[in-house]
């Protein structure tokens, strides 16, 4: 959840749509990462143990390439059947892991990240390489010492499974559709998707809501006293992000982000006057929230020993006992909240169920969202092959 908004902005960037399947691509390479990762550290050894003591074969690291045989016949005992060498030998199984941990890195990053042979080989030794050093420094240093072995062999295995992912890709994937070809398509049916609408808004709501609060401090200490004034600032910070900005440059901090630039029904940068009206509505639906968000936190931050002190003993009395106590402060919290809640929600669905995907704001103004070509722009191959012709076609001209 952490990660989501920098990815949504960078794919919305590079892609310019965030697809359902890129989505469900990206969160499925997300968890084997850490499932990988989490399959190389655990489990993790008690603090109660002395790890230098009960692991201290492990301090030794095995650098030797090609070892693996050695254990392998090692554990067969001199015994050339097939159960003793292959079915029932650990040390088979333990190479066999370790080839297919690094498998499915090969597989996402062709598919996935249309990365080549060799750059994905470089990456999965580096990979490799990180794994088995984070055994040899004891989890980078939370333990004294190492809890695992350091083993070249595992490096080189490692690395082959992702090679070996990347070629098997080729094949598998074949009948899989191209992320590429699914962004065209979205793209086709919706050209400014939603959510890249929406988190452009939340990097705006979330830069006006930081810088606030540090020129509002700057106005006080430059001697300003009178909540008049601190309004004057905060109207001047809002009139300054949302409407001067956009009318000099065309977007707002956020739109210039994921890309975004705001026109009127022409394709012109629209007028002050168009941006005035737009804002207006948006801070309607979103400056209560943000009001009371930020209320929240500087209660939160202001009152945290008390907090903890009433949340220890909490229980339904306690809250009962509050609300007789306070009533009208109680009703006029809830009611805050739920109007500021309600507000951006409605205006969100109503976005979202509009058919063209405008809001109230958008309608009443006039100002559109447009989305400049992303990054990383996808061409179909029946679109490469025209626009070759077309190359082909030109040059052909320009020679008579």
């Amino acid at each position: 959840m952490v990660l989501f908004v920098p990815t949504a902005i960078v794919l919305y960037r590079r892609h310019g749509v965030l697809s359902r399947w890129r989505g469900l691509s990206f969160a499925s390479f997300l968890y084997y990462c850490l499932a990988a990762f989490c399959l190389v550290i655990v489990p993790l050894p008690s603090r109660q143990i002395d790890v230098c003591k009960v692991y201290a074969d492990f301090g030794h690291p095995q650098l030797v390439p090609g070892n693996t045989f050695n254990d392998i016949w090692k554990e067969a005992k001199g015994s050339l059947s097939l159960n003793a060498l292959i079915i029932h030998n650990p040390a088979v199984w333990e190479t066999a892991f370790n080839l297919a941990l690094l498998l499915p890195l090969g597989m996402y990053l062709r598919y996935h990240f249309r990365r080549g042979r060799w750059t994905s080989a470089a990456i999965g030794l580096a990979v490799a390489c990180f794994f088995e050093f984070t055994q040899l420094t004891g989890l980078w240093g939370i333990y004294p010492c190492p809890y695992r072995l350091f083993d070249v062999d595992d490096i080189i295995v490692n690395s082959l499974g992702c090679m070996l992912g990347w070629a098997l890709a080729g094949p598998i994937t074949r009948w899989l559709p191209t992320l590429d070809s699914i962004d065209v398509r979205a793209l086709e049916r919706v050209p400014v998707p939603f959510g890249r609408r929406l988190i452009a808004l939340l990097l705006d709501a979330v830069g006006f809501m930081f810088c606030l609060p540090f020129l509002e401090a700057v106005w006080y200490f430059l001697g300003g006293q009178s909540a008049f004034g601190a309004f004057l600032v905060a109207l001047f910070v809002f009139v300054l992000w949302f409407v001067l900005m956009p009318w000099v440059t065309g977007a707002t901090v956020g739109k210039h982000v994921l890309r975004l630039r705001l026109v009127d029904k022409d394709g012109n940068r629209p007028p002050a006057w168009r941006l005035i009206i737009r804002e207006v509505l948006l801070a309607i639906a979103f400056v209560p929230l943000s009001l009371v968000t930020l209320l929240g936190a500087i209660f939160l931050v202001v009152s945290a020993t008390r907090l903890v002190e009433v949340m220890a003993d909490f229980n339904l009395s306690t809250l009962v006992g509050i609300v007789e106590d306070r009533p009208g402060e109680v009703a006029f919290a809830v009611f805050a909240v739920l109007v500021s809640v309600a507000l951006p929600v409605g205006f969100g669905l109503f976005a979202r169920l509009h058919a063209k995907h405008l809001g109230l704001h958008e309608l009443a103004s006039g100002v559109r969202n447009i989305a400049l070509p992303p990054t990383k722009a996808s061409t179909p191959r029946c679109c490469r092959k025209n626009a070759r012709t077309r190359r082909q076609a030109s040059s052909d001209d320009s020679w008579w």
